[in-house]
């Protein structure tokens, strides 16, 4: 017994947590590139102005960011139950976490792509390249270090919001503060946890930089 819960406990709301963070992020990802090139690509002065395209997408993001996380597991519980067939668990939360943090990272990925010099996409479309080449080859290489770094402050954001999660049954180490820490008066295991998540702050964010020094470079 570690401060009252069980070793196996602990490493379970760990592994919980890596895993509630590491899917949400893959599937966050995937949502978010595609939205992000959207909105660099359809903005005003951008490589396929479309006004129209851009402030619809805009809006559903800002839409979505606007609702605060704990209310957003909540109201979006129909929809997870759907999904994935039942509203708790780490399984569950994934619905939510990928809901919350596509748009997040969406925006961290256009403000990356927007730091590229003008000079550049021009001189790709001097050579003929097409809209998409012009990203693939030019645009994305160019933001790859910015991107990497913003999608480390987004992992980070998503660390905290799968602490909340298990507010409501989502698991993980949030769950473990929650159930076994607060409820029952544990100060010595809310202090552990409250160190695990730094140590997974601390982690992400060395990783995370390292690999945007490497991919500037």
């Amino acid at each position: 017994m570690i401060f009252g819960v069980t070793a196996a406990k602990i490493y379970t709301s760990i592994f919980q947590t890596i895993y509630m963070v590491g899917l949400s992020l893959v599937f966050g990802l995937v949502i978010a590139f595609p939205l992000a090139v959207v909105l660099f690509s359809t903005r005003k002065g951008g490589i396929k102005e479309n006004r129209l395209v851009y402030n619809i997408v805009s809006s559903v993001i800002n839409i979505i960011r606007s609702v605060p996380f704990i209310i957003l597991i909540v109201y979006i519980m129909p929809l997870t139950k759907a999904i994935v067939g039942t509203r708790v668990g780490s399984t569950a939360a994934l619905v939510p976490l990928v809901a919350y943090i596509a748009p997040y990272l969406a925006r961290l990925i256009e403000n990356a792509l927007l730091e590229v010099d003008k000079g550049i996409i021009e001189a790709a479309q001097a050579m003929g390249a097409t809209t998409l080449q012009t990203i693939l080859k030019f645009v994305l290489p160019e933001s790859l270090g910015s991107i990497v770094l913003g999608i480390t402050t987004g992992t980070v954001g998503l660390l905290g919001a799968t602490a909340m999660a298990g507010a409501v049954g989502g698991g993980g180490v949030g769950d473990l503060a929650l159930t076994y820490g607060y409820q029952r008066f544990n100060q010595p295991l809310m202090t552990s946890t409250v160190i695990i998540l730094i140590i997974f702050v601390q982690i992400i964010q060395t990783v995370g930089s390292k690999a945007a020094k490497k991919a500037k470079k």
